[in-house]
């Protein structure tokens, strides 16, 4: 459809002015308009407030995750290190008691060293669960308090 510069279109007929209308209960085209640009104000602010949430979520989660990862290859280390020192000591043992004694002995370590261990790995878990939700729970909290 063309429209001609006297505001009619190609038939001849004159195109509505649609600021002029209203919808029932509303009021003008004014208040429509200032109330969804206050709606659209309000949403776009809670993008930008989840994005936030989101990037130092995902900030914090990579910092505790390789934390954890470096925690892991240390302690695989130390149980490698461990388990040869005990190789080296069984092969140097003269007689049955020594190999029984040696070897209650790394089993008695290898359990405290395990049970340290997972002392460790769990804080570091815990620490990463509080910082993954910690950003997410603020942000959602600051988000909803606006809105309501």
């Amino acid at each position: 459809m063309k429209v001609t510069a006297n505001g009619t279109n190609v038939f001849g007929m004159p195109l509505p002015d649609f600021s002029k209308f209203a919808l029932p209960g509303i009021g003008g085209n004014e208040q429509v308009l200032a109330r969804a640009r206050e709606g659209f104000e309000k949403i776009k602010a809670a993008s930008e407030e989840m994005t936030e949430a989101l990037r130092e979520t995902y900030s914090g989660n990579a910092r505790s995750a390789t934390d954890y990862g470096l925690k892991v290859l240390e302690i695989s280390n130390a149980n490698a290190t461990s388990a040869l020192d005990f190789l080296i000591h069984l092969c140097g043992s003269k007689s049955a008691t020594d190999v029984f004694t040696l070897s209650a002995a790394q089993t008695r370590k290898a359990f405290d060293t395990a049970s340290d261990q997972n002392r460790e790995l769990w804080a570091l878990t815990q620490k990463l669960a509080t910082e993954t939700g910690e950003p997410i729970s603020k942000h959602f909290t600051k988000v909803f308090h606006r809105a309501g």
